[in-house]
């Protein structure tokens, strides 16, 4: 580890940088032709950071004739590609961007941004979902992509990238010091595993040596607080960009919003100059490209607002194995002694029998909501394979028992209140187990973090439901977040 401070010291102090800034420029640019950015959101914790935009966990034309209905400068959709294979992950983002694009009809009267919402601990599909959504574009439009720009920094979890190496922030009685991300558990992934913290090794090492690191174009923060004028700053950084052709990566410095702010405003005006652009992203992101201003988190009353709550008890559903879950379960579990709490014991969900094991967790969880609160996870023993393929049949296996449990309790006794902690967990629980086609996010439950949805159709239409990302949040956030909407805790 080392301390922030000294690395931060090498560059200038960052400069503020008001939203209502780079939402002036982004109207200014849409001022004839509206711009809407579609996000596609390879796990749906890429909405946390954001407020008040739409969110599709379906993608035919129709959802987004709805999504651009809504007049807002981006919409979401939950792709839900980290669990897929590289293969189903391209088809997948293939049909989304042609779909997109169709529903936008003439580029008269709609333009598209296109966004490839990742994860802050460079786990995913790269360059993959970039590489498809360039060629997608090119294929229905004519244009080719002159740079991606990768961002993955999310300062309000503890992700910054500083001279080019990505890092997280400890916590505690580490806090103030940094840990490479390739030295964390995250980069020992089954699926998505990698080696590099610099973010020009990482691409070269992901792209298989495609992009050499020294081709990758370098935003630090010398180039992102060039200036305390942010117009000098957006030129700076429009200037570094303009060598990008043919997808030519681009890696960004962000330690804080105001960073994100500046680069936005860099990003806005290398595309007023021509430039085609691509991103591959953290949540916070579309936050500072719109110029929206952070949201406050939601209060428990702000949660249920406009819906009456429920008396059953809340359904908290726990998938992810990461080791910050496992410490918010343990937390949630020892404060909230009303709760009951369900165990899935997943050597039992691949077994012979898991018809039958389902029949009686179905059971179980009902029971518990009709006291109260039910606290429904997956045994904690990570059943660990070295094939990818397998690490990802398993998770499958998995996800879709909890998901079935979910839409049958839904269907058995509605729950006041629905969390799902993990990215592939609360993916498929949203467009599975809740049925929800389209929702509209609404905040974050915790400072920048964790977000609430509200499903506008389908059967949980008035239960508000918590995206609660595996990786995010401190030991205490998940009891956090559960107190605001427990009515027995």
């Amino acid at each position: 580890m080392t301390l922030e401070a000294d690395i931060l010291a090498a560059f200038p102090a960052e400069v503020r940088i008001p939203a209502r800034l780079v939402a002036d420029a982004v109207a200014a640019s849409s001022a004839e032709t509206p711009r809407m950015l579609v996000v596609l959101d390879d796990d749906p914790t890429g909405t946390q950071s954001v407020a008040d935009l739409p969110v599709l966990t379906r993608w035919e034309v129709e959802d987004f004739i709805w999504a651009f209905g809504q007049a807002k400068p981006a919409v979401y959709v939950l792709t839900n590609t980290r669990s897929l294979d590289p293969a189903e992950a391209a088809a997948r983002n293939e049909e989304v961007v042609r779909n997109a694009l169709a529903a936008a009809g003439s580029s008269d009267a709609l333009r598209l941004g296109f966004v490839s919402r990742s994860d802050s601990t460079l786990r995913g599909h790269y360059p993959l979902e970039p590489d498809v959504i360039a060629a997608t574009v090119a294929d229905v439009s004519g244009e080719a992509t002159d740079g991606v720009v990768l961002v993955p920094a999310f300062p309000d979890a503890g992700r910054v990238t500083i001279g080019g190496v990505h890092y997280m922030r400890g916590t505690g009685d580490d806090a103030g010091k940094l840990t490479p991300v390739a030295e964390t558990e995250f980069a020992k992934d089954a699926s998505f595993g990698f080696a590099s913290s610099d973010m020009t090794k990482y691409v070269e090492e992901k792209s298989r040596g495609r992009f050499a690191a020294e081709s990758v174009i370098v935003l630090d923060l010398n180039i992102i607080r060039a200036s305390a004028d942010p117009q000098i700053t957006a030129k700076a950084i429009a200037d570094a960009i303009e060598p990008a052709t043919n997808s030519t990566p681009i890696v960004a410095d962000i330690v804080t919003e105001n960073d994100l702010r500046a680069l936005s405003l860099g990003l806005e005006e290398a595309e007023r100059r021509g430039k085609k652009l691509l991103y591959r992203v953290g949540p916070p992101f579309v936050r500072a490209r719109i110029g929206q201003e952070i949201r406050t988190e939601l209060t428990g009353a702000e949660a249920y607002a406009g819906n009456t709550p429920s008396e059953a008890g809340g359904l908290i559903v726990v998938g992810s194995h990461v080791g910050v879950t496992t410490r918010q379960l343990k937390a949630l579990t020892e404060q909230h002694s009303a709760a009951r709490i369900v165990e899935i014991d997943v050597e039992k969900l691949l077994g012979d029998n898991a018809d039958a094991y389902l029949d009686q967790m179905v059971g179980t969880v009902v029971d518990a909501l009709h006291g109260g609160d039910a606290i429904v996870h997956t045994s904690r023993l990570l059943i660990k394979t070295e094939d990818p393929v397998e690490s990802l049949r398993i998770a499958r296996t998995v996800s879709a028992a909890v998901v079935a449990v979910v839409n049958r309790t839904l269907k058995t006794f509605p729950p006041r209140f629905v969390i799902a902690k993990g990215g592939i967990t609360s993916s498929d629980v949203a467009a599975h187990g809740l049925e929800i086609r389209h929702a509209i996010v609404r905040g974050p439950m915790l400072p920048g973090i964790v977000s609430l949805w509200e499903p506008v159709d389908g059967p949980a239409k008035g239960i508000p439901y918590i995206v609660f990302a595996g990786n995010v949040g401190d030991d205490d956030s998940l009891a956090q977040v559960t107190r605001k909407l427990s009515n027995t805790f």
